[in-house]
């Protein structure tokens, strides 16, 4: 067992936080070490929905313990995915920076689709392999997400804001618990399950499976006396649910078989898996450890093995949106080759990965074309931003969404990145390509004639090419002329020098 075998993931999820370090056997994990902490971030959400200070404070402490187990570790070797409650919380942004200083490796806030998608991949690589599709429902501590598929990829992903936490807080929010208030919960679950209904119905499911906390939890519950069972059915959680407000709260119920660090939370879990059962026709479910991080484990390994998801991603959204793939390619290939000569001077963090995000940039630079041509890259930026991108995380797409918006256009509206070297210089490499073939034709590359110098101290931009160069592309020369107008307006120099 090597170091540069081990993998490790960290899910920030509503409820707890998870932190497992798995040795990667050629594609088969073997868990090396699992720390758990109910962290209860979605119960420090106001009104507002602002994160309180006792619910970030849980959170850093919880995070510096992780960051100690972490050391040593490569940033390629761990992924820290945030759901629900990150997505939500209106001042993550000023909570993230202390976060990730704590831990030490960044936070990816994923979507709810992409978390749907990862929790599939968990359960599809962990089950025997099946025929017929399956329906997974993920009920975590801000969202549950519902998935239908039986191979790798699946048929449909989807979340919606309900969860174990949410639901516990907003229907029995000091502890008591009686048909009326339980019956409104089920209620409330099963009016937000009825928008998805239809179309999980009309994919159709062979096999429901049940994936986290809540799940076991609720099977747990049920399996005292045959410690066998792995399934759950309505009647049997209709039963536990008379017991519970019989007695009139968790506590005094006195489940067998529920931990105490569930009883906080579990009758909003019960209450979403019955509405789940009632809307979906669910008549039995079977429960799997299987959960998010193991789909991310996996996600990793198939990005090492040259199987990123955010590839299959990039194309699909070409087709979607008629990207003219020929263009996309010489601007891409330009950006990328642009990037290299204006991060010669400066020592790059992450350079890989820059270029990647310039060539899938420029990939989907022109989507916002199939919307309209006046303006095209603020509606490339804005679906970018807004999309559902499976692989991505929100991080990400809010980086492409900046490239693509700065590729053309007036530059103040990204002259606040100025000083995100990284960012900027991707910015710049992708507005010169764009700029260069604009004549979408297979054109001698302009950089093999020209020299690119970027000046770090002056943020000046220095073109240097032949006079011939200059004189056989007039209408580069002058867009180039228009360009040094557009960066004196924020106070930089672009200067285009005859040599």
């Amino acid at each position: 067992m090597t170091a540069q075998d081990m993998l490790a993931t960290i899910d920030l999820g509503s409820n707890s936080f998870r932190l497992q370090i798995c040795h990667n056997q050629s594609g088969h994990l073997q868990v090396v070490d699992s720390i758990k902490e109910m962290v209860r971030l979605a119960a420090g959400l106001d009104e507002q929905k602002n994160l309180d200070q006792a619910s970030q404070q849980r959170a850093l402490n919880c995070l510096a313990r992780f960051g100690e187990r972490l050391r040593g570790f490569k940033p390629d070797q761990v992924r820290v995915v945030a759901t629900n409650t990150f997505r939500v919380a209106k001042n993550i942004s000023q909570f993230i920076p202390q976060a990730e200083a704590k831990l030490g490796f960044p936070i990816d806030i994923i979507a709810g689709r992409e978390e749907a998608r990862l929790i599939y991949t968990g359960v599809v690589h962990t089950l025997p392999p099946k025929d017929e599709n399956m329906l997974v429902i993920d009920i975590g501590g801000g969202s549950t997400e519902f998935v239908i598929g039986h191979d790798l990829q699946p048929a449909i992903t989807e979340s919606l804001n309900l969860g174990c936490v949410s639901y516990s807080m907003r229907f029995f929010p000091r502890g008591k618990i009686n048909n009326k208030n339980f019956q409104a919960a089920v209620n409330s679950a099963r009016a937000e399950i009825q928008r998805i209904s239809v179309a999980l119905k009309n994919i159709g499911w062979k096999h429901a499976i049940g994936t986290s906390g809540s799940a076991r939890s609720i099977r747990d519950v049920i399996a005292i006396g045959d410690e066998s069972t792995d399934a759950i059915t309505a009647t049997q959680m209709h039963k536990i649910a008379n017991h519970i407000i019989a007695a009139g709260s968790i506590k005094k119920a006195k489940l067998e078989g529920l931990k105490t660090d569930r009883m906080d939370v579990f009758a909003g879990g019960l209450t979403v898996m019955i509405a789940a059962f009632a809307e979906l026709n669910i008549s039995e479910m079977t429960i799997t450890d299987a959960a998010l991080r193991d789909g991310v484990f996996y996600d990793m390994i198939g990005r090492q093995l040259g199987d990123d998801m955010r590839n299959q991603t990039i194309t699909d959204f070409q087709k979607r949106y008629h990207v003219d793939t020929a263009q996309a390619h010489r601007v891409a290939t330009l950006a990328q080759i642009i990037f290299s000569h204006l991060t010669a001077a400066v020592t790059p963090d992450h350079l890989e990965q820059w270029q990647q995000y310039i060539r899938w940039a420029a990939q989907l630079h022109e989507i916002g074309l199939d919307i309209s041509h006046t303006g095209f890259h603020k509606h490339a930026a804005y679906i970018l931003e807004q999309a559902d991108m499976p692989g991505f995380s929100r991080k990400e797409q809010h980086i492409l969404a900046t490239m693509v918006l700065g590729q053309r256009g007036d530059l103040r509206k990204i002259a606040e990145f100025i000083q995100q070297e990284m960012l900027w210089l991707s910015i710049l490499s992708l507005r010169l390509a764009a700029l260069f073939c604009r004549s979408r034709q297979n054109i001698q590359i302009p950089v093999n004639q020209c020299n690119i110098h970027y000046h770090k101290g002056t943020k000046q931009l220095v073109i240097s090419t032949g006079t011939e160069w200059l004189t056989h592309n007039p209408l580069t020369a002058s867009v180039l002329l228009q360009e040094s107008a557009l960066w004196h307006k924020i106070g930089l120099q672009l200067e285009i020098r005859a040599i």
